[in-house]
């Protein structure tokens, strides 16, 4: 039998089970899980042939994903957030 590839449909969590997750984790942890998603989202802004101010942006954002990575793998090995090049 060939395994199909999973169909997961992605589900948004409600803000109260969102808030009960995070007030179990502790406060740094959760500051550096924003700082990678909006580093993330940076990263991802940034594509084709890129001027010098461009490169430093996206080196900038890289640097951050990457602090807020090594809280959140320090915490827990599968938190880090990773950007899909």
């Amino acid at each position: 039998m060939i395994a199909s590839p999973s169909t997961l449909v992605p589900v948004p969590i409600p803000d109260r089970v969102a808030a009960l997750i995070g007030s179990c984790l502790p406060l740094h942890v959760l500051q550096a899980e924003v700082d990678a998603d909006s580093a993330a989202r940076e990263v991802y802004r940034f594509r084709g042939p890129l001027c010098a101010e461009d490169r430093a942006d996206r080196e900038h954002a890289l640097a951050a994903l990457a602090r807020a990575n090594k809280i959140l793998a320090k915490h827990h090995p599968k938190l880090p957030v990773r950007p899909g090049f």
